[in-house]
């Protein structure tokens, strides 16, 4: 029975995904700060260890590896912030909530990454959510951008140097989630399209052969149909 964590797996895609995986038979060690949240999403739910914390914490993190208990066959990095809502343009972002952004969009994945490194089986899978804003450049999204351009590069480079694993930078699209809301707090984003729209794009990472590179999950969701 595969075994894996994921991050951010309160709602939108980190929940999505993990339901999908759970119903596919995975073991699952599923994480989110809020610890109600959690537990609501995934009290009873066969196969899933939910555990409450932040990914930017060390112990928590070394928490969620030894709920694995033992051989892992997936890292989701999922969990991530947008920063300040509205966004603020470079000029005026403050410094220390950039550097907050940057330790869950960037430091905390790897360092779960290489926590995780003795216990990863020889064909596991590592998704590393990032999206558009990492390649284009949106006026007022530098802080999250950035970050996650940081992620995609991050990606690439362990890849690179991992090159027994495979190592996926995957961009969901844009999707009906908390996080778009936060992003455009005045603005309708019913017609965004759902989680789930995106999940058959990650599974097609999961349980195919891609190589370790950047993908765009409803591009693969197509072409795998």
């Amino acid at each position: 029975m595969p075994k894996g964590i994921v991050t951010g797996a309160s709602r939108g895609l980190g929940r999505a995904l993990a339901r999908e995986l759970a119903g596919r038979g995975w073991q699952l060690v599923v994480d989110a700060r809020d610890a109600d949240v959690l537990d609501q999403t995934w009290a009873g739910v066969p196969g899933v260890s939910a555990i409450a914390g932040d990914v930017t914490d060390a112990e928590h993190r070394r928490a969620l590896i030894d709920a694995v208990g033992g051989q892992i066959d997936l890292i989701v990095n999922n969990a991530s912030v947008l920063g300040p809502s509205p966004q603020p343009p470079l000029r005026a972002y403050p410094l220390d909530v950039l550097r907050g952004v940057y330790e869950v969009n960037v430091i905390a994945p790897l360092a779960l990454v290489q926590l995780a490194l003795s216990f990863l089986a020889p064909t596991a899978r590592i998704l590393n959510v990032t999206s558009d804003a990492a390649v284009v450049s949106y006026e007022g999204w530098g802080g999250y951008g950035s970050s996650k351009a940081a992620l995609d590069h991050l990606s690439a480079i362990l890849a690179t140097e991992q090159p027994e694993l495979r190592v996926y930078a995957v961009d969901p699209g844009d999707m009906r989630t908390q996080l778009q809301r936060e992003a455009f707090p005045d603005e309708d984003i019913s017609d965004r399209p759902s989680p789930e729209e995106s999940v058959p794009g990650l599974l097609a990472l999961i349980e195919g052969e891609f190589p370790s590179g950047r993908y765009l999950a409803r591009e693969l969701a197509a072409v795998t149909a």
